[in-house]
C-alpha cells in the first residue's frame, strides 16, 4: 500500500473513531435527560445537531494526541488491539484534562468530575478500537518492500 493510500485510510479511521467517540460522549452526557420520559420524545433533528457538535468537539480536541499515537504505532509497526485501546484511553484522558484548569502552585487539576473523566476515557478506548478495526491492523504496511515475483518455470517441450 502506498503512503498516499495509507494516509487516506488513517484519515478515514480517525473520522470514524471521532464519530463513535462523539456519539458515546453525547449519549452518556445526555443519558439522565434521555431517561426522563416525563418531557416527551426528543426531536430527532435536535439530536442530530447535538451529535454533530459532539463529533466536531471530539475530533478537534483529539486530533493532536491521536496523531501522536498514530505516528508512534506506524513508526514501530504496532498492530495490537490492546495498544490502540490504551492509546485511545490516554487520548480521551488527555482531552478531558485539557479542559480542566490546572493549578501550578498545588500541581493539581481543579474541578475534576469523575463521571466525565470516565466517559471521556471510555469513549477514547472505544474510539481506539474503531481506529484499530479500520486502520490499525495494518500499521506500517506502507513501508513493506515487496519481493519480486519468481521467474516462470520453463516448459520442457
Amino acid at each position: 500500500m502506498s503512503l498516499i493510500g495509507r494516509l487516506f485510510v488513517i484519515l478515514l479511521g480517525f473520522l470514524a473513531a471521532s464519530l463513535v467517540a462523539g456519539a458515546i460522549v453525547v449519549g452518556a452526557v445526555l443519558f439522565p435527560a434521555l431517561s426522563d420520559f416525563a418531557d416527551g420524545p426528543i426531536d430527532p433533528s435536535a439530536l442530530n445537531i447535538v451529535l454533530g457538535f459532539g463529533f466536531i468537539f471530539v475530533s478537534g480536541f483529539a486530533l493532536l494526541p491521536a496523531l501522536l499515537v498514530v505516528a508512534i504505532t506506524e513508526a514501530f509497526y504496532i498492530r495490537s488491539a490492546l495498544a490502540y485501546a490504551v492509546g485511545g484511553g490516554v487520548v480521551g484522558l488527555a482531552c478531558y484534562l485539557g479542559l480542566i484548569p490546572f493549578d501550578p502552585a498545588t500541581l493539581r487539576f481543579d474541578g475534576i468530575i469523575r463521571r466525565h473523566l470516565e466517559i471521556m476515557t471510555g469513549a477514547g478506548i472505544v474510539a481506539g478500537m474503531v481506529y484499530w478495526m479500520i486502520a490499525g491492523r495494518n500499521a506500517g504496511a506502507w513501508r513493506r518492500v515487496r519481493a519480486p515475483a519468481p521467474p516462470p518455470i520453463p516448459s520442457s517441450s
